[in-house]
């Protein structure tokens, strides 16, 4: 018997050790392979800049990017000189999209076209790197000291590329703009940032949940002071810092507020709403995504080394260092963020003593913008808007935050094409979900175990009346701790009649009503608008 068990646990544990050796070796085929691309793309570059005539102009000095001790095997980053790009102008020269503008003294430039204007990008692309080719800045995520725990640091500049200590781009989906301007010369990338009179234009925090690592993981809780936070850093050590937040205020005008002021239903008091015509009052927040991998994948209840390898794969190859550099455990995802729209008192949004009211939204393009009333959505978010004002007149904080997850975060394009296959079928409620799994596999990808984060940043540890009917929504927030008090549904009058289909297979899914949940024949009875014309 005690024979047995030994040969069992030896064959058990020569199984793990082929595994681990079997996982060394994918590793290094990995990094031989992403060493052998990066060579071949160099070689490429070189032989391109060579064909367009680009040379290093010796009167602009070379960034170096100095190697670092490492093993005998490991090749040093390469020096990246810094090329002078065919139709480069001058900075006293002041410039047109077409080219065409005036000197500094006041002359006129030629009108003649631009020539084709070639890279001028370094002479060596950097690929991806390891861990003993680079230098992060610190982060020490949920510190609750902002100098303890450090800045985010993810631009690719010569000064800042071994200090960065995240993965992606600023900007979100943004960056990819941010590329053709720099590819077509329209941004010079020496240009640095001036934040004079940018701050933020309420105050905010800091509160307890900024330093607990489990209760922010998908957005900078300092990011909308990093510039001014860490100004010595940007000063000493030349290394470029943005804000990933920004807070401003403004007034906001939307028809169907004024006509909630001559109804009767908001009542103008000058402060909040400010006149007859429904204008409000509000203070905005704009956030942009930072994620903190481990704690985006404990969120999600997988390992962080799935997440990065499908974070890589999911996004072309994108960002190899998300398989290469698992020392950095921060990345700025290529995604639309959020937006906060407070009213009233944005200090009394963290005061348990108010009652505060509030509408997690995310975006639909065709009716939030243009009126489309295939759905729910711009009647859910002018009731959340006027629920939310409501309550900050009555002493109390009324939010709405805003989320870039259009169409359920499938798309508007996949979104679209489910509305066709459901105009050209029945489209009874019954099928409602099974149209768009159909198409996308699965029916809805905006994953709300993220959305919670913000309501801890903006120091939210209550909720008294919620304008959501959305199960995952709820059970998000309350999932991290946060307690609601009141769900309240969108208004039966509100309901557009071609949004029947939409929101009673919502119901019938699950979604929180005051009302009747229908049987399952039931559902199959409601049928949406059908086209007038299916060749339109």
């Amino acid at each position: 018997m005690a024979m047995s068990q030994s040969h069992d646990t030896a064959a058990l544990l020569q199984e793990i050790l082929a595994s681990v050796k079997s996982l060394k070796l994918d590793q290094t085929q990995l990094a031989d392979t992403v060493e052998a691309i990066n060579g071949r793309v160099n070689i490429l570059a070189g032989v391109k800049q060579s064909r367009d005539g680009i040379v290093h102009d010796a009167a602009v000095p070379s960034p170096k990017i100095p190697p670092m001790a490492a093993s005998p095997n490991l090749q040093p980053m390469a020096s990246s000189p810094r090329m002078i790009p065919k139709g480069h102008h001058p900075r006293e020269s002041v410039h047109s999209i077409d080219g065409s503008g005036t000197q500094a003294n006041g002359t006129s430039q030629s009108t003649s076209p631009p020539p084709r204007q070639s890279s001028n990008a370094h002479s060596k692309i950097v690929i991806t790197t390891h861990p003993e080719q680079a230098d992060p800045l610190p982060n020490h995520w949920g510190n609750a000291d902002a100098t303890k725990r450090g800045p985010v640091v993810v631009a690719r500049s010569p000064s800042t590329i071994r200090r960065r200590n995240a993965i992606g781009a600023h900007g979100g989906s943004y960056s990819i703009y941010y590329a053709l301007a720099v590819a077509s010369q329209q941004l010079n990338t020496d240009h640095k940032p001036d934040y004079t009179n940018t701050e933020p234009a309420a105050n905010i925090g800091p509160f307890p949940a900024w330093g607990d690592p489990k209760k922010i993981v998908a957005m900078d809780p300092f990011g909308h002071l990093a510039p001014w936070l860490y100004k010595d850093i940007i000063r000493d050590e030349n290394v470029e810092i943005r804000p990933t937040i920004a807070v401003t205020r403004a007034h906001m005008k939307v028809p169907e507020l004024e006509e909630a002021v001559r109804k009767g239903r908001l009542v103008p008091d000058g402060k909040i709403c400010i006149n007859p015509q429904g204008e409000l009052n509000v203070t905005k927040f704009a956030v942009e995504p930072v994620w903190y991998l481990p704690g985006v994948a404990e969120r999600f209840a997988i390992d962080e080394g799935t997440l990065r390898r499908a974070l890589f794969e999911c996004t072309g190859g994108s960002y190899p260092e998300l398989v290469t550099r698992s020392d950095i455990k921060l990345f700025l995802p290529p995604i639309g963020g959020l937006t906060v729209y407070c009213f009233g008192d944005p200090s009394k949004m963290s005061d348990a003593s108010v009652k505060l009211a509030l509408r997690v939204h995310d975006e639909c393009n065709g009716s939030d913008v243009f009126g489309s009333d295939i759905c729910t959505c711009r009647p859910y978010l002018i009731f959340g808007i006027e629920e939310a004002v409501k309550e900050a007149q009555r002493g109390g904080s009324g939010v709405v935050i805003y989320f870039r997850k259009e169409g359920r975060a499938l798309g508007e394009v996949t979104k679209y094409l489910v509305y066709n296959a459901r105009k050209r079928g029945s489209d009874k409620a019954s099928e409602y979900f099974k149209r768009t799994e159909n198409i996308a596999g699965v029916k809805d990808m905006r994953f709300q175990a993220l959305m919670p984060d913000v309501l801890h940043w903006l120091g939210i540890t209550k909720i008294d009346r919620m304008m959501s009917m959305s199960d995952m929504k709820h059970d998000a927030i309350v999932q991290q701790g946060i307690p609601i008090l009141e769900r309240v549904p969108i208004p039966e009058e509100m309901i557009p009649e071609d949004s029947r289909v939409e929101i009673d297979a919502k119901i019938h899914a699950g979604y929180f009503t005051t009302g009747k949940v229908m049987t399952y024949e039931e559902l199959d009875q409601v049928h949406g608008r059908a086209w007038d014309d299916v060749d339109h």
